[in-house]
């Protein structure tokens, strides 16, 4: 681990912590947003910008922009539609997400990985999404993501294929736009409405609107887990009866200490019998294998493993030219 992920705490001020912890999400949707942050950390616009850059370069967070609702590991990595990539400890070694704008054509992706690379892929479509948010707070000595929170907000969603199908003309350009990221200056809604050929007032409402439908999950700083000690993360996949699943998983998904929580089909042709998937986030795994121990013994009293992540292989942000029909 590199010097920066052992110290990264060691120069960093109250205001350098509530950019880091406070503004993972609510951005404020305003022309100048930076100028709104100096105001209520008390410093200048021009600061509070100059902070977020530094940040930005030192590791700490990832980029600045929205989180939308989307050998053998050079040629998965190749597919740009594959956003997310991780090693892990398990006969099913290699983890990684296809954001595709269709059925056909995630399947065909995924048809293409097999023959390219002489693998069998195991394919399970998310279906219920009953939390996901890796925004919690790192400038801490937190063993375990939320470790000092009681609860988290949680709302079942069901996951279809034509998300797209309500974007307006405006909404897709805006959102091919931001998936990298929104320019880190002190006006990028503006910026980002010069680049679509929009006014900045309709981009300032589209994105609040793409907030309130879900489309947009949060706009703010990406933190780096990793750098900042949360190396000890962990994807446990359950058993559970299917009648019980959405229960159990609406329940599991209000614990703090759960980062992710969704369902996949089982795919017992496989040798897969797992339906529910969480994920925890810690910087030590004996306190990972406690909450894991505490899930089963209290929350999900059934089979389960537990496959930590050893090796990130590729880790973006989705892109969404399928999605909105570009490309």
């Amino acid at each position: 681990m590199s010097s920066l992920a052992e110290d990264w705490r060691a120069d960093l001020d109250d205001v350098d912590a509530a950019l880091i912890d406070g503004y993972q999400s609510d951005f404020p949707i305003r022309e100048r947003p930076f100028a709104v942050v100096g105001e209520e950390l008390g410093v200048s616009e021009a600061e509070a910008l100059a902070r977020v850059e530094r940040l930005r370069e030192a590791g700490v967070s990832r980029r600045f922009g929205a989180v939308l609702n989307p050998e053998i590991a050079k040629v998965v990595n190749g597919y740009r539609q594959v956003n997310h990539n991780y090693r892990r400890e398990h006969d099913w070694n290699m983890w990684f997400v296809v954001t595709a704008g269709s059925r056909e054509t995630r399947d065909g992706i995924l048809d293409e990985i097999e023959e390219r690379t002489g693998c069998g892929v195991l394919r399970l479509p998310m279906l219920t999404d009953f939390y996901i948010d890796l925004e919690f707070p790192v400038v801490n000595t937190d063993r375990f993501a939320r470790e000092g929170i009681d609860e988290t907000d949680v709302s079942p969603t069901r996951i279809g294929e034509d998300a797209a199908g309500n974007l307006s003309d405006l909404d897709a350009r805006l959102l091919l736009a931001i998936q990298e990221g929104f320019p880190l200056t002190a006006t990028p809604y503006r910026d980002v409405a010069a680049e679509i050929d929009a006014p900045v007032d309709e981009v300032l409402d589209a994105i609040r609107r793409l907030l309130d439908s879900g489309c947009i999950k949060r706009i703010g700083c990406v933190v780096n887990h990793v750098v900042t000690g949360f190396d000890a993360n962990c994807m446990v996949v359950w058993d559970v009866p299917d009648d019980e699943l959405d229960a159990r998983g609406t329940a599991v998904g209000a614990l703090p200490s759960v980062t992710l929580c969704y369902h996949r089909p089982r795919r017992p042709d496989q040798d897969w019998p797992y339906n529910l998937f969480t994920m925890i986030h810690g910087r030590e795994t004996d306190a990972v294998d406690a909450k894991v121990d505490e899930l089963a013994a209290d929350h999900l009293p059934y089979d389960h493993e537990r496959l930590y992540s050893t090796e990130t292989l590729k880790q973006t942000g989705a892109r969404y030219d399928d999605l909105v029909g570009e490309g």
